[in-house]
């Protein structure tokens, strides 16, 4: 299954682009799905839908969104019901572990008094992706596109699955699990069942979601589109999300600059604030394209309500065309409310704005290439170099530490740690530099460790 998942500044526009590039798919003729989690209606009125709310009664599904509804042939919206979703784990959770609780004289917590904790957002929206995509081919969607958090947000729930699995592995490593046979014999010494048994299976389940979840934001076939509203404070905001994404393997396949406003206005007060736009949407050209397309989707003079399939009179219909930055356009094209109908002006609808952003293009669903390569220089300089792609670092926010036959790599806020390829664990740091957007780490062979003769 294709999977987009939206993301970018915030305030940048992130709902309406999500519901664009979905319809877009949907006009391509494949089913396409938008989850969203954004808690309020903003969804329902992009859509022209009614309430986005869970099915009653469906808590042997446990599923994290609420019922599909189908807003136009091949278009289906859901929400993630975070506090739906939760209320059922936890009950489900309590009835597998009701022996251990009653051994504890622990009370089970009644559903009704359930409210979701801070961050299960996260969770929900993780097994979202992991359900989705587990349908079998023919009976789901074609296309998943994932109204996400804004992108300090998204990039620490993508990388949530590899961190936990991290912790399951040091907390409960696999060969402890041998000492299962003599778990009933201290069960017998003690009196009481050891629990460990259940630990062990709980730690098991837990590492199969986590990895089919990895899967998915691994897989070729997902791809994040960054939404940005030009300007002097986005960009560095925008550079900061490259580099964490980049960090953690996450593919851009767009940058979307959204609501520009027209060129060429003689209005000074317009005319400053587009200037101010064109500045920035230059900066996306040269730091982003040709290696990752930039997409212009043009201010509606209003907030789009429905699908649309006619822009509002007086509305420039997105044709997918953008003119190069700073190039200016005819001033009558603006894109400013035009003449009332007998009821007012009517809102712009999506339909102005999915050509521009554009339909993902097929890709397979299958791990994607590790960008991040080993590059042999022993012959002319005596190291190997670790290659790492990080897009729009900065060297004054990077830092790296050597830990066994593990780096740690820090960017920013972002934090990833990395296990060593087998050669490079024979191997000394002996030096690191950002050059050309990726870091590369120069590691010279252990006369201890490395292998004689080589």
């Amino acid at each position: 299954m294709r999977t987009v998942l939206v993301t970018g500044t915030g305030g940048a526009g992130r709902t309406t682009v999500a519901a664009a590039t979905a319809l877009a798919a949907a006009r391509e003729g494949r089913r396409a799905l938008l989850l969203t989690a954004d808690p309020d209606g903003t969804p329902e009125t992009l859509l022209g839908t009614g309430p986005l709310r869970p099915a009653p009664g469906r808590d042997a599904d446990r599923l994290p969104w609420s019922v599909p509804v189908e807003v136009t042939p091949g278009l289906w919206a859901a929400r993630i019901v975070t506090d739906h979703w939760f209320r059922d784990e936890l009950t489900a959770l309590q009835e597998r572990g009701r022996s251990a609780l009653d051994m504890l004289g622990a009370s089970p917590l009644d559903g009704e008094e359930l409210t979701a904790l801070p961050g299960m957002e996260s969770f929900a929206l993780l097994r979202a992706l992991r359900l989705a995509g587990a349908a079998s081919p023919g009976t789901g969607w074609d296309v998943l596109v994932v109204d996400m958090p804004p992108a300090p947000e998204a990039v620490g729930m993508l990388a949530l699955p590899e961190q936990l699995r991290r912790y399951l592995r040091r907390l409960l490593p696999a060969e402890r699990q041998a000492a299962r046979a003599l778990r009933p014999m201290l069960a017998q010494l003690a009196g009481v069942p050891m629990p460990a048994q259940k630990l062990y299976e709980t730690a098991e389940r837990w590492e199969h979601e986590l990895a089919a979840v990895q899967s998915v934001i691994d897989s070729e076939a997902t791809t994040v589109r960054l939404v940005v509203d030009p300007g002097p404070l986005a960009d560095r905001a925008l550079r900061t999300a490259r580099a964490g994404l980049a960090l953690h393997g996450c593919r851009v396949e767009a940058v979307i600059a959204n609501r520009l406003l027209p060129t060429g206005t003689a209005d000074p007060w317009l005319a400053a604030l587009s200037g101010q736009q064109q500045a920035a949407l230059k900066e996306l050209y040269e730091q982003w394209a040709p290696a990752v397309p930039v997409r212009e989707l043009p201010h509606l003079g209003r907030d789009p309500q429905g699908l649309g399939d006619q822009p509002a009179t007086g509305d420039r219909p997105a044709t997918g065309e953008a003119s190069a930055p700073g190039e200016a356009s005819d001033p009558g094209e603006a894109s400013a409310p035009g003449p009332d109908d007998a009821d007012g002006p009517r809102p712009a609808g999506l339909a102005a704005l999915a050509g521009a952003v554009g339909a993902p293009e097929p890709r397979p669903d299958r791990p994607a290439a590790d960008p991040w390569t080993v590059e042999d220089r022993l012959a002319d300089d005596g190291v190997l170099l670790w290659r790492l792609p990080l897009p729009g670092a900065e060297r004054d926010a990077l830092a790296l530490v050597r830990r066994g036959d593990e780096l740690i790599v820090t960017v920013g806020s972002f934090h990833r740690v990395l296990s060593l390829p087998s050669a490079l664990r024979r191997c000394t740091v002996s030096g690191a530099g950002l050059r050309d957007g990726a870091l590369q780490v120069r590691f010279t062979p252990d006369p201890d460790l490395w292998p004689k003769g080589l």
